[in-house]
């Protein structure tokens, strides 16, 4: 089995106002969405956001407490300047600026928000990593 990531499900409190906010962002909806579920089209991955208690009970856990998880989502950009952009239209967007954007000790740039629901984004410049055109990383072989 090759070990990737096809899908990752924000559980969210409004489904609608959250797809909202993502297309917004430039995220682009698939047809395949619902009013239960939509489903974006992010680079080599799909970004689904689901109804927070529907999805705790498709995984048969409890829904309650929004503490950090120790999960965050990360948007590399080509360069500190693109951080600055996305940084400003995602927080002009509805999200909570959590880390202003800054050179960070590793040797890149880097910053953070939180979309309307908490879940948080890094949004980063990492020298170290090239880009594909499409936004996916490249990485060695």
């Amino acid at each position: 089995m090759a070990a990737h990531v096809t899908i990752i499900t924000l559980g969210v409190t409004d489904v609608a106002v959250s797809s909202l906010f993502y297309e917004s962002l430039g995220f682009q909806k698939s047809s395949d969405s619902q009013d239960a579920i939509t489903f974006f089209f992010a680079g080599a991955v799909v970004l689904a956001l689901f109804g927070r208690e529907a999805l705790a009970d498709d995984a048969g856990v409890g829904s309650q407490g929004s503490g950090f998880r120790g999960v965050t989502m990360a948007m590399n950009l080509v360069s500190p300047g693109e951080v600055d952009a996305a940084f400003a239209r995602w927080v002009a967007a509805g999200a909570t600026a959590v880390k202003a954007p800054q050179p960070a000790e590793w040797g890149g740039y880097s910053s953070y928000v939180a979309d309307p629901d908490g879940h948080l984004w890094e949004i980063a410049h990492n020298p170290y990593m090239p880009l594909h055109a499409d936004g996916s990383a490249q990485r060695p072989e």
